[in-house]
């Protein structure tokens, strides 16, 4: 850079450390309590750095002083080549580096980070992430904006095509400043099965709102021929409503601050896998696993929960497999129900025996599959873990609904008082049950920081024929036994 921008990039970092120790001081003051640990080495190190900046901006101006006082005056430029010349001959050229691309969810983490060593102070997360990340970063302009135009938590909202969902800030999340949470969403998303659906290929879910009744028909109607002067039957039709209730899936990660404070990418990771790690598990495993029930009010029963079932066949070659499949189709032409929109779910070490079968001549028996999904005899094909083992699920994907509102909701405290358990809580907000007193612990009282993720979704089987599953599935025999 020129001196008069290296400059003006100092000057406005030093007013940046002073306007963080002034909020340092400024809360001091306002609790009536003198400064912490942190705050001390916080405050003391700015000052250094203010010092530093000092001496700097002196050297710097007396070198721009004395470059200006040898600097070669163009009279005249007749021609774009004169001209040309003259911006490239001597001097020192400005070049913008673009910022570097952050591995996905590392930009939300830092946002956390900043946004907890704040303790829940914008202002300060903004100058904090100036300071860390500088004030170029991503980070740095996503929380100024915010504190500029008066956010007061950290929220994301986007809303889905179709969606009857009308938070009053939603508008304000739209540009820029979504940037950072859709990349904690493009990380989570893929690794569910909830995720992979509408990508590679693979037929999309039915995308409904919440608490709109949908209707459908259980039971059609019958015709009769009538003789002359004889009376005509009645018919009737069977219909069932479905309504789709707002439904949170979350978690709460609670961090230490020298956790927090540790500006290693490896602490921003942690707290981005913190947060995503949990609602990945618990999405996977209770949409695809038969035995999970529904909780009224609480989650929804998995779409495989009471779907008609068998078990696979034989000893898994690759004649079982084609039988097996047929046996799933039949489930679906004998509802008259063809799966149009149909997509094989199961296990990565299912699809891994299936991708290693061959035939007598050693050619593969079913090309297009591995262990991270692909094609099994013309039907799109999702891998996880999550899924049974011995399971393999055929989901027609037009026949799921699906309500999501689509993004993730982080909320963070210093102040709570938290269940340390991860089962069996006592603490109930509506029927006022206190937490027990062996297992509730202080954030304050132990300098910690508790992090609320929350995601709201819900799903249900749009008609009974809409999936049908496998069970003591043997595909590839011996080699299964690695899933």
């Amino acid at each position: 850079m020129k001196y008069a921008e290296q400059i003006s990039a100092f000057e406005t970092k030093r007013a940046s450390l002073i306007a963080a120790n002034d909020a340092i001081m400024e809360k001091a003051a306002g609790e009536g309590v003198t400064l912490d640990a942190a705050q001390k080495e916080e405050f003391d190190g700015n000052a250094e750095d203010i010092s530093e900046i000092d001496d700097h901006l002196k050297r710097l101006r007396a070198s721009e002083k004395s470059a200006a006082a040898t600097a070669a005056t163009v009279d005249k430029i007749d021609s774009s080549e004169k001209g040309s010349a003259a911006r490239n001959s001597g001097g020192e050229r400005i070049q913008i580096k673009a910022q570097p691309k952050l591995e996905a969810g590392i930009g939300f983490a830092r946002l956390v980070k900043c946004f907890g060593m704040a303790k829940g102070d914008l202002n300060q997360a903004s100058r904090i992430a100036g300071l860390r990340y500088g004030e170029e970063s991503e980070a740095h302009g996503l929380l100024k904006g915010m504190a500029d135009r008066g956010f007061m938590a950290i929220e994301k909202a986007e809303v889905p095509a179709g969606s009857t969902q009308t938070n009053s800030w939603a508008e304000d999340l739209v540009g820029d400043t979504t940037s950072a949470f859709a990349d904690f969403v493009e990380y989570l998303r893929p690794m569910t099965i909830l995720g992979k659906f509408g990508t590679n290929g693979i037929p999309s879910l039915r995308r409904v709102p919440f608490r709109v009744p949908l209707i459908s028909q259980t039971a059609g109607g019958e015709g009769y021929w009538v003789g002359e002067g004889k009376a005509k039957p009645l018919t009737s039709f069977d219909f069932a409503r479905t309504t789709l209730e707002p439904l949170k899936v979350a978690n709460i990660c609670v961090l230490t601050d020298e956790v927090i404070r540790d500006s290693s990418p490896s602490a921003e990771a942690i707290v981005r896998d913190q947060l995503a790690e949990a609602l990945k598990a618990r999405l996977d495993i209770d949409f695809i696993n038969p035995a999970k029930t529904a909780s009224a009010g609480v989650s929804p029963a998995s779409i495989t929960n009471g779907a008609p079932h068998s078990q696979g066949s034989g000893t898994g070659d690759a004649d079982d497999v084609r039988a097996d499949i047929r046996s799933l189709m039949n489930e679906y032409i004998a509802a008259n129900n063809p799966p149009t929109t149909g997509v094989l779910i199961m296990r990565s070490g299912l699809a891994l025996a299936l991708s290693l079968m061959v035939n007598a001549l050693g050619q593969s028996e079913f090309n297009g599959i591995g262990m991270n999904g692909g094609v099994l005899l013309g039907i799109p094909v999702i891998t996880s873990e999550h899924v049974p083992a011995g399971v393999v699920v055929m989901v027609n994907a037009a026949d799921i609904y699906l309500a999501d509102e689509g993004g993730i909701r982080l909320d963070m405290s210093r102040e709570a008082s938290v269940e340390m358990l991860d089962s069996s809580l006592t603490g109930d907000s509506i029927g006022v049950v206190p937490g027990t007193a062996a297992s509730t612990v202080s954030l304050w009282q132990t300098n910690s920081v508790g992090f609320l993720a929350e995601r709201t979704v819900n799903w249900a089987r749009r008609r009974t024929s809409a999936v049908a599953y496998l069970d003591t599935v043997n595909w590839g025999g011996a080699v299964n036994d690695l899933s």
